[in-house]
């Protein structure tokens, strides 16, 4: 009995010291595992990482290609502008008044804005409000700060009559890279400027439109002169290049001067614009920043106020550059994402030091106040939507 009492306590004790073996086993391979996962954590935690997109509706995986743009609202050059601007000898310098945004602008791939002084060129005489006349210095310094999308249908294309168009249209065509619309030397010139061209993957077209003239319209039988808007003349230049574009882009000069909020007309055009398949519509003619808007798939700038003027007040010196990414998926649709508005103010003391400065870069000896007036314009801005991120 003792000896099967040994027994007994024998094969107790091997199977605990079995039990407690494959219980240190199984510790040692949970710590092992512990510490494994924390070393990769920690090497992923350190990794760098691709930057997040956040695409309306997509995923990061899902577009197949991007591409950045720039737009600023109306180059309105009045006579202390390009007094400021004249060298001496005939010969004028715009350069210098956008120093202070030209961060802002070089480096996108497509860069908007509106020349709202017709270059008809010194040769014409050089003139401003009511009938504007501007040098061509100040398309040189535009193209060089970067702007490769030129709008020239507005209220003033008429200005100088049908040579001021013409010299105009001359003049940006010996501007390689840049893709101006809304003026044209005949009515094949303006068939041939319907095109389509590509960036990143993305094909693009571009048209501008104007619904005001200031009565002065071209003569008749030469409407190519400047584009007027109507329904019917959009939707034939949209067909045009729809099945071949990813991407239209309208610029429109519209609405009412010197209002913060688009009339009942605009959101008609817009809501037009949008049933035809445009993607991002460009507003100006306010000389004052008008808010943005989705409507449908379609992102709408209803004005962008002044970018440089001689305008004297708050609201007309004040404006926005905007930037922001345009991606097409894998199927073909477009979408927006990354936008950023950074308002700006034209500084100038009597009528001269003009130089174009953005709200980050202000104090009160160059605006008093200048942080209510930020908010002022960050709430029009943002009234209709909060997809854009004002700075």
């Amino acid at each position: 009995m003792k000896k099967m009492g040994e027994k007994r306590k024998k094969r107790k004790l091997k199977k605990w010291v079995k039990i407690t073996f494959i219980i240190s086993i199984l510790a040692i391979i949970t710590l092992v595992s512990i510490r494994v996962y924390s070393v990769i954590k920690d090497k992923e935690k350190n990794k760098p990482r691709d930057k997040k997109v956040v695409t309306r509706g997509l995923k990061k995986e899902e577009v197949s290609n991007s591409l950045s743009i720039v737009m600023v609202g109306d180059c309105l050059i009045h006579r202390f502008v390009y007094t400021d601007a004249s060298n001496g000898d005939g010969t004028y310098s715009f350069s210098k008044m956008f120093t202070e945004v030209e961060s802002l602008i070089k480096g996108h791939d497509l860069a908007f804005y509106n020349q709202e002084s017709n270059i008809g060129g010194k040769a014409l005489g050089l003139s401003a409000y009511p009938r504007f006349n501007s040098p061509e210095e100040i398309g040189d310094d535009m193209v060089n700060l970067g702007f490769n999308l030129v709008s020239l249908a507005n209220n003033h294309t008429m200005d100088k009559g049908e040579q001021g168009v013409i010299n105009s249209v001359k003049f940006w065509k010996t501007k390689p890279g840049v893709y101006y619309t809304g003026q044209a030397l005949s009515n094949e010139d303006r068939e041939s400027n319907i095109k389509v061209l590509e960036k990143n993957g993305i094909k693009y077209a571009f048209f501008a439109y104007t619904t005001v003239t200031n009565g002065l319209l071209p003569p008749a039988g030469k409407e190519y002169l400047t584009n007027i808007y109507s329904k019917e003349k959009v939707q034939k230049d949209i067909d045009k290049v729809k099945d071949k574009a990813d991407l239209i882009i309208v610029s429109m000069h519209w609405g009412e001067e010197y209002t913060t909020n688009p009339n009942n007309n605009q959101k008609q055009v817009a809501k037009e614009l949008a049933d035809m398949g445009v993607n991002l519509v460009i507003g100006n003619h306010a000389h004052s920043i008008e808010p943005v808007e989705m409507i449908d798939d379609t992102l709408v700038f209803y004005a962008l106020g002044n970018f440089i003027s001689a305008q004297d007040t708050n609201d007309k010196q004040t404006g926005v550059i905007v930037s922001l990414n345009i991606n097409k998926d894998k199927d073909g649709k477009i979408t927006f994402n990354d936008i950023k508005a950074d308002l700006t103010y034209t500084y100038f003391k009597g009528s001269r030091n003009f130089k174009v400065y953005p709200y980050t870069k202000l104090d009160n000896s160059l605006l008093n106040n200048y942080e209510t007036y930020y908010n002022k314009y960050k709430s029009v801005l943002t009234r209709y939507s909060d997809i854009v991120e004002v700075r």
